[in-house]
C-alpha cells in the first residue's frame, strides 16, 4: 500500500473528495436510482457475511424501489472485491459490504493490495458490531480466562487454537488475546468456521474465538464452554457470559465490524439518500432482531463516522499484524 498521508493532509483531501462529489451530476443524484444495484459481498457465498448483505439488500431494495442484487466475490481475505469496486464507477450502482478482514486488516498482510481504506471509498454508513465468544473443548482444565491464561503459561505453544482462516478478525482476535496475556499459542487455520468447530468439538485442537451464533448450542449443551465474549459490552445472546475486558485482560476488544461503502467520487446526494434508508432500516424491530440473531449490534450513523472508526480500527490491527509478522498468500 502506499505511504499514508499525515492526518490533516487526509483531512482536507476527504474534504475536497466530499466538495467535488456533492456537486457532480446534480440530476442523475435526483433520479436515483433507475436501475438494479450490485451489492458486492467481498467473500464466498454462505455464511454471516452473505446474511447480513441479503438482510441489508432486502430492505434497501424496498425502500429504494429498485432490485439489488448480491454478488459474492470471495478472495485475498476480501481484498479482491474491495479492489475491484473501488475501480468502479462512483454512480451508486456498485456498492460494497465490507467487513473488519477487508478494511483494517487485508491492506496491512498484502502487499500491494491495491486500495486504500481511508481514501477510495465514499462511506454510507456503519452497519453493525459482533463480537465473537472465546470457547474451549470441556477437555481443558480452564474455566475461566485466568486459567487459560495459567494453563497456557504453564505450557507454552502447547494449546492450539483454530481459525476460519488466516487474517480473520477470529485469527487476530487470538493473537491479540496472547499478545495481551503474554503467552504462546498454536494456530491451526481452515477453510471457514464450520470445520474449525468440527475440530475444537471432536478435542483435536483446545480453543478458538468463534463467531456467536456458531458456538451458542454447543455452549448451551455443555459440549464447549465459553469464558468471555470479545465485545467491551456483553452479548445479548450470552448475557452470563463475561466479556474478556472484565474477566481478566482490561481493554480487549475484537469485533467484526461492518460497513456499507461506495467508490469514491459517488455524488453527495447519493450517499446521504443511501445513509438515510440504511439508518432508518437498522432502527426497525425486524432488522434489529434479525441482526441480534447473528450475535450483531446495530451502529447507525453519519457517513463521517466510518473515518474515524476505519482509522482507530486500522491502526491496532495493523500494528498487531506487523508485530506478529503476518502475510497473506
Amino acid at each position: 500500500m502506499s505511504a499514508r498521508p499525515d492526518r490533516s493532509r487526509w483531512i482536507v483531501a476527504m474534504a475536497l473528495v466530499a466538495v467535488l462529489a456533492a456537486v457532480a451530476d446534480p440530476a442523475a443524484a435526483q433520479s436515483y436510482p433507475t436501475r438494479p444495484i450490485t451489492l458486492v459481498v467481498p467473500f464466498p457465498p454462505g455464511g454471516s457475511t452473505t446474511i447480513l448483505a441479503r438482510i441489508i439488500a432486502d430492505k434497501l431494495s424496498d425502500a429504494l424501489g429498485r432490485p439489488i442484487v448480491v454478488d459474492n466475490r470471495g478472495g485475498a481475505g476480501g481484498s479482491i472485491a474491495a479492489r475491484q469496486v473501488a475501480r468502479s464507477a462512483p454512480d451508486g450502482y456498485t456498492l460494497l459490504i465490507a467487513f473488519s478482514a477487508t478494511l483494517a486488516i487485508s491492506p496491512s498482510m498484502f502487499p500491494n493490495v491495491g486500495y486504500d481504506p481511508r481514501t477510495d471509498f465514499a462511506p454510507i454508513g456503519m452497519i453493525g458490531m459482533a463480537p465473537s465468544v472465546l470457547v474451549v473443548h470441556p477437555s481443558l482444565p480452564a474455566h475461566s480466562v485466568a486459567d487459560l491464561v495459567k494453563v497456557a503459561r504453564d505450557a507454552p505453544g502447547k494449546i492450539q487454537y483454530g481459525s476460519p482462516s488466516t487474517g480473520t478478525v477470529n485469527h487476530l482476535a487470538a493473537e491479540l488475546f496472547a499478545s495481551m496475556a503474554d503467552i504462546k499459542l498454536g494456530h491451526i487455520p481452515y477453510k471457514g468456521t464450520g470445520p474449525a468447530m468440527s475440530d475444537l468439538l471432536g478435542g483435536h485442537i483446545s480453543m478458538m474465538f468463534a463467531p456467536i451464533p456458531a458456538a451458542h448450542a454447543n455452549v448451551a449443551a455443555g459440549t464447549l464452554r465459553a469464558l468471555g465474549v470479545s465485545s467491551l459490552q456483553r452479548s445479548r445472546l450470552l448475557p452470563d457470559i463475561p466479556t474478556i475486558a472484565e474477566a481478566g485482560l482490561p481493554g480487549f476488544e475484537a469485533t467484526q465490524r461492518s460497513t456499507l461503502l461506495a467508490p469514491v467520487g459517488t455524488p453527495r446526494p447519493i450517499v446521504e439518500r443511501l445513509n438515510q434508508e440504511l439508518n432508518a432500516l437498522l432502527a426497525t424491530d425486524e432488522v434489529r432482531k434479525r441482526l441480534a440473531l447473528e450475535g450483531a449490534e446495530p451502529i447507525p450513523g453519519a457517513p463521517e463516522e466510518y473515518v474515524t472508526d476505519i482509522d482507530r480500527e486500522e491502526k491496532r490491527w495493523s500494528k498487531l499484524v506487523h508485530a506478529i509478522g503476518l502475510k497473506g498468500e
